[in-house]
């Protein structure tokens, strides 16, 4: 590789109030196109907006997730720019004076079986209000417009250019969405649009100390997708290089279904957009008893709740990011370990057994018919030897998922699957298979120590899988010796 990529990304994430950022419309995805607008939202001659206090509030979390500098004193800016979903022909937003300043995002890559830290830098993050949505007839002929996403609050988050491979930048995104969803802020949801990137790349030679010349691809609506528009403009950028081309510095547009991106326009420059103090909105002002209340109010992230697993519960990194995936998946993992105090067993039922049900059935944790008092139960049969480990998760596991009002105990007895540990009752079980297998006996005290598990296994066998195995083991080999 001849050249270094350089990444920056800017993640725009709406927030998750009732109300829009200046407007008291309904801030709700899916809803019939203009519905959810007013003349303040279409920007009528003489109406005035509000900001919306929740709005700022969930900046400043996302901020104090990120170890941001907190602005004290907040201004507003008009963005002007003409485009048909952008009724008021400009947009407010924070041009000079970002709501939070600095900061940076911790992301976890894979580096063989372990995995290793990187922290990513943030410029900045900002209010501002989305834009509608343009509707594209099939045949081109016409464009509909739907003003109900026109302002929707969100925060604009921006990296600095500290990216240097398209799995950094996936990984900061996808922690991004993970931190928006465990502050309640936004949903994350790509799909919908609710949270989506620009995509800013160039190439230099490696040593290089000047960056080269950027472009932007805007809207990157999924992580895989980001990391193909990656791989593309890499492969395009340094072929062009190669053959003493000139970068131009332009907005693009990634195609899903060839993998290629495509120029849309030249890249506009911050004064193409005129920007100037918004003069209908009041300075707002942060203080140390608000930023308080909201600092008291955050609540444990991922990588924080990473390390907890790792460092007080033992867990194994890979289980760990697994549970922190989500905040509900992290609420159960915990609310289980209140019940008992073999984590690594919640551990392990929740990254394989359990997490393979609920990708099967295409459904969330929070959606699973299991409580974690229930999935406590039957690690509890499993610790005091009552039932095995296999028959709990492939035999009482679909029994419970059945019958979720009933105990675990409850179920294992109506279905034998309760271990016989009875000494008195083993010792007969072991004493008819030896004797049914008298030449097998001689051939292991000749030396064939192996066979000590085909005796278990025919124990198993007569006992219909009721025998406790540990304890088979311990009394075969007391009556072979």
């Amino acid at each position: 590789m001849k050249y270094e990529i350089v990444i920056g990304l800017e993640v725009h994430c709406q927030l998750s109030t009732e109300s829009k950022i200046f407007a008291s419309d309904t801030n709700k995805f899916g809803s019939e196109p203009n519905t959810n607008i007013s003349v303040i939202t279409l920007g009528h001659p003489g109406v005035l907006p509000k900001l919306n206090k929740n709005a700022v509030e969930y900046a400043i979390k996302m901020g104090l997730a990120c170890g941001c500098e907190i602005t004290r004193n907040n201004y507003f800016d008009r963005k002007n720019y003409f485009y048909p979903d952008l009724p008021k022909g400009y947009q407010v937003s924070q041009d000079k004076y970002p709501i939070c300043k600095g900061g940076s995002i911790t992301v976890r890559l894979k580096d063989g079986k372990s995995f290793r830290e990187r922290t990513l830098e943030l410029h900045h993050i900002h209010l501002e209000e989305d834009a509608g949505k343009s509707v594209h007839d099939g045949s081109d002929a016409f464009t509909l417009l739907d003003y109900n996403r026109a302002g929707t609050p969100l925060v604009e988050i921006v990296s600095e250019p500290c990216m240097r491979s398209g799995e950094e930048a996936g990984a900061y995104l996808t922690e991004i969405r993970k931190m928006v969803r465990y502050l309640d802020i936004c949903d994350g949801n790509m799909e919908e649009g609710s949270m989506r990137a620009d995509l800013n790349i160039s190439l230099r030679e490696f040593g290089a100390k000047e960056f080269g010349t950027k472009v932007e691809i805007k809207n990157m609506n999924s992580i895989r997708n980001l990391q193909r528009a990656v791989d593309f403009e890499y492969k395009r950028q340094s072929k062009m290089l190669d053959a003493g081309e000139k970068i131009i510095q332009e907005t693009r547009m990634f195609d899903a279904d060839n993998g290629e991106t495509y120029g849309m326009r030249l890249k506009e420059t911050m004064n193409d957009y005129r920007y100037f103090p918004e003069p209908d909105l009041a300075p707002i002002r942060i203080s140390d008893e608000w930023l308080a209340a909201i600092q008291a109010k955050m609540p444990a992230l991922p990588n924080q709740l990473f390390d907890k697993f790792t460092k007080e519960f033992g867990i194994l990194e890979e289980h760990a990011v697994t549970l922190t995936e989500s905040k509900e998946m992290a609420s159960y993992f915990l609310e289980t370990c209140q019940l008992t105090s073999n984590y690594k067993v919640v551990s392990n039922w929740l990254t394989s057994t359990i997490r393979g049900y609920l990708n099967e059935n295409s459904i969330e944790i929070s959606d699973f018919a299991l409580k974690p008092s229930q999935l406590a139960e039957i690690i509890l049969l499993v610790d005091e030897n009552k039932i095995s480990s296999s028959a709990a998760s492939q035999k009482l596991f679909p029994l419970m998922l059945e019958n979720p009002t009933q105990t675990a105990l409850k179920l294992a007895e109506s279905n034998n699957l309760i271990q016989q540990s009875n000494t008195d009752t083993l010792q007969a079980l072991i004493n008819e298979v030896l004797a049914a297998n008298a030449d097998k006996v001689k051939e292991y005290k000749s030396g064939k120590k192996g066979l000590l598990g085909m005796f278990v296994g025919e124990v198993m066998k007569k006992s219909k899988g009721s025998a406790d195995p540990k304890r088979t083991n311990e009394l075969l080999i007391k009556a072979l010796q």
